[in-house]
């Protein structure tokens, strides 16, 4: 039901009731109560009508309530919330109310955690803003979400150098032998440094050469758990350089207490803080590029692949990506004989017979 009455003030009052509440406003003119009454009904009937008194909650508020109800892996949520107190509950965005936000208040704060993130960083955190907001606008808290065109510096993303067979081998001689082998085995199975440290022995098919991706160890965590996707879930080939290596290693340590290949001298799991920390010592050993680290054997592995012929597609598979984009993105200028395939073309298009011979010279 919906009304305009007059009140003893003086003023008018435009009542409504919405979703079972009922709401109501004064004006000073009959018109503009009955204008906000149509206004309502309209908005109603379109799905589209916000309560502007809902969008009271701050950004801190709404965004914890929304992280906790998204079905979060453990390590994702961890991530989501050190996302939010640091770069929304530490910030002014987090203390505004959800409707008085408007897109310079947003880019305002982009702005401001571009100048101590890193460009690709920045672009994450604001891809989490900008969920949370999204799902205020579907939660009806706000009408529209604030976050639209907003400007953060260019990301420019350096092009991956993969290490060398040499490179590989000078890192696992500098590493401690009982982890030296653990750089092999990730060098020549592509692996992420999380399913390393969970391969376990039952994982290894050593006649039928493949290596199997079930489980995983969260960086900074001991439970193991699924791995990152679902075609994180996988089988690889088993090159001999990588069963050999694990052989040896079972030989002369032993496995894990639950089965991994790779133990620390407690006889546990190798622990992922433990393993950067001696991954760092040894590329300085070693006298490889700093910065060097884990995922760089990841890449080495790829690039092997990619020289050797293997598809884009493929070379996805073997990794874990949820497509071949990530890869070409990535890895696409160490295809092989890309430059000798580029004159070729072009060559043998100048080359057609329909060319006059003497298109090509030069006066």
């Amino acid at each position: 039901m919906a009304d305009v009455d007059r009140l003893p003030s003086g003023k008018w009052q435009a009542r409504t009731r919405v979703d079972g509440r009922q709401l109501k406003r004064s004006f000073a003119r009959k018109a503009d109560a009955q204008a906000w009454l149509a206004e309502v009904t309209t908005d109603r009937a379109r799905g589209q009508y916000v309560d502007h008194r809902a969008g009271r909650v701050t950004v801190s508020e709404y965004a914890r309530s929304w992280a906790d109800a998204r079905p979060h892996r453990p390590s994702t949520a961890r991530r989501v919330t050190g996302m939010l107190t640091h770069h929304v509950d530490a910030t002014p965005l987090g203390a505004m109310r959800l409707g008085d936000v408007r897109p310079s208040d947003v880019q305002a704060w982009a702005t401001g955690r571009a100048q101590v993130l890193a460009p690709g960083t920045a672009r994450l955190v604001l891809g989490l803003v900008r969920s949370v907001f999204a799902s205020a606008v579907l939660d009806r808290l706000i009408g529209s979400t604030p976050v639209v065109r907003v400007a953060l510096p260019r990301a420019e993303r350096p092009r991956v150098v993969p290490l060398s067979v040499e490179q590989v081998r000078a890192l696992a001689a500098a590493a401690p032998a009982r982890y030296r082998r653990m750089v092999i085995v990730q060098a020549a199975l592509g692996l992420r440094m999380g399913e390393l440290r969970a391969l376990r022995v039952d994982d290894v098919e050593h006649l039928r050469r493949v290596a199997h991706v079930r489980t995983q160890f969260p960086n900074g965590s001991r439970e193991r758990s699924e791995p990152k996707t679902p075609r994180s879930r996988r089988d690889i080939p088993l090159p001999a350089v990588a069963g050999e290596a694990i052989a040896e290693q079972l030989r002369e340590f032993g496995p894990a207490e639950d089965g991994s290949i790779f133990a620390n001298e407690a006889g546990r799991p190798v622990r992922s803080d433990h393993l950067q920390r001696m991954i760092a010592s040894a590329v300085v050993a070693a006298g490889l590029p700093a910065g060097t680290s884990s995922h760089d054997l990841r890449h080495h592995y790829a690039s092997v692949l990619l020289a050797a012929g293997e598809s884009v597609v493929a070379v996805a598979e073997r990794l874990g990506h949820e497509s071949a984009t990530l890869v070409l993105t990535t890895y696409g200028h160490l295809l092989p004989d890309s430059e000798e395939r580029t004159r070729r073309a072009v060559d043998e298009a100048w080359c057609a017979p329909d060319v006059p011979a003497s298109a090509g010279t030069v006066l």
